[in-house]
Formats: C-alpha cells, structure tokens, sequence
C-alpha cells in the first residue's frame, strides 16, 4: 500500500512584473508548470493513494487561469490513476475566513476527488482496509482528537498547520499563522503515516510524520528555505512516495521551472563603489549557468548607504534585464556602541532606544527578493514613530 504525499502547490502565485508572450505573469506559469511535472511523476509512481495537505491554491479566490491548471492536472490523476483514491484539506491560503464564503475546494469534489474544506472528515476505503483522518485549517472550528480509527490496517493523518517547536525560526510568516499542533497532539506513532502541509521545505517531525514541502519556492522567504535545503542536503522541493505496509520511504524531486540563485555574498567593509561593482561583476560572471532567465540574488554587507548609491545602476540595470529577477540586498554596516558623554556613569555603555533596536530588528530580518531593505526599515520607523506620538496624545492632560 504505497502513498504519494505532496502539499502546498500555490497556484495561483504571482512574483515580479516579467508577464508571457500571452499576457499571464511568468512566475504564475512557472508554478503551473512545476505542478504539472509533479502529476506526471506521480502518474510515472502509480501509487495506491494521493494525499493533499493544503494550499493547493495561493488565494481564497483564485484566479481562472489557476483553476483552471489545477482542475487540467487533478483531471489528469483521475484518469490515469482510476483506482487511486485523491484526498485533499484545505490550508490557510485556501479556506475562507467566513462561513458564509464556499471553499473552491469543493469543485474537485465533481471530479471524484475527496475534499476536507470545512471541518475534519474521516474518509474509508474497506477494500484496502484503510481510513484517511483529514483536517483542514479553518478558522474557529475545533480540531477533533487526532486518534487513528479502530478497524483499519492502514491510517493516515492529513492535516495543514504548524506543529509548535519544529521549525526554524526563517518559518515565521507574517501573514495568519496555520493552526498550531503540539506534537504530541499528534499522536504520530499511532499512525501509519502522518502527512503534513504549510512548511515548504521536505522535514520528518517524527518517525513517518513529515511535511512533504512546496512543489515550487512561493514563501515569503524563499532564501531561507534555499539555505535550509542547502544545509540539510535536501534535493529542493518534490514529493513524498511511503508504503504503508513495508515503510519503506522516498523523497522524489521535482524539477523547478526556474531555480533561485544564491551568489555568493560579498563583505564590502573597506570597499569603494568601484572595488564591489567588480565583485558583483565577478559573482555574476562566474555564476553556475549564468543568471539569464533566472531569479539571483547578490548579497553586499556592510556597505554605507551613500557607497551604495555610487553603485554602477547601469550594470545592475543590464542584470536585471538579463534575470527573471535580480535583487541586490545592500546590508549596512553594524551601528557602532554608543556611550554616555558624561554624568556618574562614568562613561559607560548607553542603553539602546527603542528606536534603535527596532532599526537593528528590522535589518536582520528575512525579506521577500523584491523588497527593498533600507526602505523597509524606513517605513517601520516611521509606524513606530507615528504610534509613539499616538501615545503620547492620548495621555491624560493633568492639572498642574
């Protein structure tokens, strides 16, 4: 009894302004693409079962070109695989935050294919002697007890969230959380197979409980989960092909429409406009593949505003003609310490302000390719400033 685990497809997403020769955005029709490939691979694996964890699309409301895609593929698994059962939830980018508003989910239903939109369902399947537990994430309803039935040689959990503690800190999305699992709620020895959606990098969490990862890179982190790849010696995204009966396991590799490029970072301190221009220069040059077509991304530390505004804009113009997508991420250098000018301190450290360790907070913190870092910060100093004087006009005027 072989299982296929995939999750998180993001149909739907759009990144960048680069539009196809019919008008659509490219990164959209790269996803598309991706998912695509996965189908005919799992088509190539024939297995037992199809399991879905969520996020099939990026939005509540889809586009038609994205149903489109995901009706064309989960067509496609149907009648090549008639006999595989196809079990879907809903993710956080999925369900509706209302009751009121249909999960688009349930079209696939008309197809065959299982759907857990608005709350937990028990699918069976007697002949196999198996039951799928699925859980979507949908706001305020309340998750039952993550128990396998009894009676089943086969259980499989499907569930989209967060189990609490496991993941690294590059996961924290600014957006809604998932539902959050503590991970004993799961009860993962249980199970035969515990199949998880919402983080988009391939991760056991306990022995046969995995999140099978994204099939493209549509986070808003996208480096961070690079590098968490790259550290872990994971392949890049794919999906998850388990037996049931014998455990044996697989993670299967699915070929990106376009790969991220991560050069190597560059360390400006000291450095002249000119001296990281040819840095930059030598990075792109010698950029396995080269960059055209691709999303790169260069990295300068410890480089002065005013030094970054002496960059040669006309070559990293023709960079960013030649990628997809190319983002250069100036970090400036690190403040200095500041001390007390005098008083019984006795010239010892000062304090930061909290203007300060916003600032520094703010610096550090991971960014989607195509934000601007300096003008990021700006702009939370300027919330915070605007919430400070907030505060202050809404003290009590005290009479003297």
């Amino acid at each position: 009894m072989r299982l296929v685990h995939l999750a998180d497809l993001h149909l739907g997403f759009r990144q960048y302004q680069r539009l196809t020769a019919s008008g659509t955005n490219q990164r959209e029709d790269d996803v598309a693409a991706t998912v695509q490939r996965a189908i005919t691979q799992i088509i190539e694996v024939a297995p037992d079962l199809v399991v879905i964890g969520g996020d099939v699309f990026h939005t509540v409301r889809p586009s038609n070109p994205a149903i489109l895609h995901a009706f064309r593929a989960l067509m496609q698994l149907r009648e090549r695989l008639p006999e595989t059962p196809v079990i879907m939830v809903a993710g956080n980018h999925d369900a509706p935050r209302t009751a009121e508003t249909g999960c688009i989910l349930r079209l696939f239903r008309e197809i065959g294919v299982h759907v857990a939109d608005a709350r937990a369902e028990l699918f069976t399947f007697p002949e196999q002697s198996l039951a799928v537990l699925a859980v979507p994430d949908v706001p305020g309803v309340e998750r039952p007890p993550l128990l396998p039935p009894e009676g089943f040689r086969h259980t499989v959990l499907l569930l989209h969230g967060e189990v609490a503690g496991l993941l690294p800190v590059q996961a924290a999305n600014a957006e809604r959380a998932a539902i959050e699992i503590p991970p004993e709620a799961l009860h993962a020895d249980r199970w035969s197979y515990v199949a998880l959606g919402h983080y988009h990098v391939y991760r056991e969490v306990a022995p046969r409980a995995y999140y099978s990862g994204s099939l493209e890179y549509t986070s808003t982190n996208p480096w961070g989960e690079l590098r968490e790849e790259r550290e872990r010696r994971i392949p890049g995204k794919g999906f998850i092909e388990h037996d049931l009966t014998h455990g044996a396991h697989r993670f299967h590799p699915v070929t990106p429409a376009r790969p991220l490029l991560d050069l190597e970072p560059i360390d400006a301190s000291g450095m002249g406009a000119g001296e990281i221009d040819a840095a930059i220069r030598a990075r792109v040059e010698s950029a396995p593949g080269g960059i055209d077509h691709r999303i790169v991304r260069v990295t300068v530390r410890h480089v002065a505003r005013h030094v970054a505004r002496e960059l040669d804009h006309g070559a990293l113009r023709e960079y960013r003609r030649r990628a997809m997508h190319f983002h250069l991420d100036t970090r400036r250098p690190d403040p200095l310490p500041r001390r007390s000018g005098g008083g019984a301190g006795g010239g010892g450290s000062r304090r930061a302000t909290l203007p300060e360790i916003v600032g520094e907070r703010l610096r550090e913190r991971p960014l989607p390719a195509d934000v601007d870092r300096d003008q990021f910060v700006a702009l939370g100093l300027r919330y915070l400033h605007l919430a400070e004087e907030a505060a202050v006009a809404a003290l009590p005027v005290m009479d003297g």
